[in-house]
């Protein structure tokens, strides 16, 4: 669940800073979708570990101006390379962490800076949005702080509910998303201030343009061209189906 609220998070920062249209549905569905189908053949193959988005990526983004998908899946290929040979991995495991520590006090401001960017849309000068903002923030650092540094005072007299309410108590990420989330939608407040008049009509602009750059590599004609892959919610063509039907 947290994974999945900073993916979507990813997505439209990384719109955003590539200077694209707002990611449409079926973007979205795809994304999250591909996300589970890696945690799915992670675990199967016993990595221990899922796939999601890095927000570090988002930020180097920022640092490079390069945001080309072939530059993406070119160094991809150049890790699975390296993960294949020993020492190229000692190479990178050998780095002094002072060197670690520099390019982390470097990139993740610029990650904070990217999140913050997301929130462009609300109205700023509201004192509602402003208390959601640090209080969700507050939250999410004190929360995740005390659960850490109490692993064991959850006890509700079941194991496995209290493993997870401690990982859940223990991300910043989820806690700060969650009480934003409350607050956003308990807290009154003008449809301009919660940024959903700019983001309508953002949304909007983007269903009629259509943007190319969303679109699959190949197979785009057939998938056109066939009407069954509009109920499809990982499909190109599904925000067509949404507009006929006025989502």
């Amino acid at each position: 669940m947290t994974s999945t609220i900073e993916s979507i998070g990813d997505y439209y920062a990384c719109a955003s800073i590539s200077k694209r249209t707002s990611p449409p549905t079926h973007v979205m569905n795809r994304g999250i979708f591909v996300q589970g189908l890696g945690c799915v053949l992670s675990g199967i193959w016993g990595s221990g570990n899922g796939s999601t988005s890095y927000s570090n990526n988002i930020g180097t983004i920022t640092i490079t101006k390069v945001a080309s998908r072939r530059v993406v899946q070119v160094a991809g290929l150049i890790m699975i390379s390296l993960s294949l040979v020993g020492k190229a991995g000692a190479i990178f495991i050998g780095i002094p962490d002072p060197i670690l520590g520099g390019m982390f006090c470097f990139i993740f401001p610029l990650i904070t800076a990217v999140g913050i960017q997301t929130l462009s849309e609300i109205c700023l000068e509201s004192s509602r949005n402003i208390f959601i903002i640090s209080f969700a923030l507050f939250n999410g650092l004190a929360v995740s702080q005390w659960a850490a540094s109490n692993p064991n005072s959850i006890k509700t007299g079941s194991t496995d509910f209290d493993s997870l309410l401690q990982i859940l108590l223990s991300t910043g990420m989820f806690i700060a998303g969650v009480t934003g989330f409350i607050l956003d939608n308990t807290v009154a407040g003008t449809d301009r201030e919660r940024g959903l008049t700019e983001r309508n009509a953002t949304e909007e602009t983007s269903s009629k343009i259509r943007d190319t750059t969303y679109d699959l590599p190949w197979g785009m004609e057939y998938i056109q061209k066939t009407k069954f892959f509009q109920w499809i919610p990982i499909s190109p063509t599904y925000n067509d189906i949404l507009n006929k039907l006025g989502r």
